[in-house]
């Protein structure tokens, strides 16, 4: 009878992440709501303009809240040329870092999405995580920003009464790792706490 159960809870957790990987390699959030497919830009080094818990209240790119980037798109920071570039998450979290496959600090990189809606949702909530410091935007208005280090959690932090529009609306994560770890999660629950699953999330404009 163990040996039964413990199969059949093996099998349950593998079907579920078979789903997870299904929904993000279809460009939908995965079973909790998590946004697994991205467009990066990163790394970009911050140098000595200050300290990070100042510096994440400021633009690192010029108009960072307006960005509309596509796979490809090149940009020049300072004497450095990056390339947005389309990532999928294995997990419910990014992780620059491991993206990157070398380990950066005193660093700030960007994260987009465009969510796409077939009707208007309101009166969500959003949810974040973010490892070290945050700064969220949402059709070019921020909604959300946090200037402190720290290690990520689901569900740092939450910001309620928040609307999805009908259509495309941009998503901009941006988050600066001062040192170890770099990761950041996003993700929606309506009112009753569900999440919020229904939309289409696509890498360009």
């Amino acid at each position: 009878m163990k040996n039964s159960l413990k199969s059949f809870l093996c099998a349950a957790v593998l079907v579920s992440l078979v789903a997870d990987a299904a929904h993000a390699q279809n460009g939908k959030p995965d079973a909790e709501g998590f946004v697994r497919n991205w467009l990066m830009l990163a790394p970009i080094p911050l140098g000595d303009d200050g300290a990070a818990s100042e510096l994440i209240a400021k633009d690192t790119i010029e108009k960072e809240s307006a960005l509309k980037p596509k796979e490809g798109d090149k940009v020049k920071i300072k004497d450095k040329e990056l390339v947005w570039k389309s990532i999928q998450s294995k997990d419910f979290n990014f992780d620059f870092n491991e993206i990157l496959d070398t380990p950066h600090e005193n660093v700030a990189g960007y994260m987009v999405a465009y969510l796409v809606c077939e009707k208007e949702m309101t009166d969500l909530t959003l949810l974040i995580g973010s490892n070290d410091q945050g700064r969220v935007y949402l059709n070019g208005k921020e909604v959300f920003k946090f200037t402190e280090g720290r290690i990520l959690e689901k569900d740092s932090d939450k910001v309620e009464k928040i609307t999805l529009n009908k259509g495309v609306n941009t998503i901009v994560f941006k988050v600066i790792n001062e040192s170890n770890n770099w990761q950041g999660c996003l993700r929606f629950t309506d009112k009753s706490g569900k999440a919020v699953t229904d939309f289409a999330v696509k890498l360009a404009p």
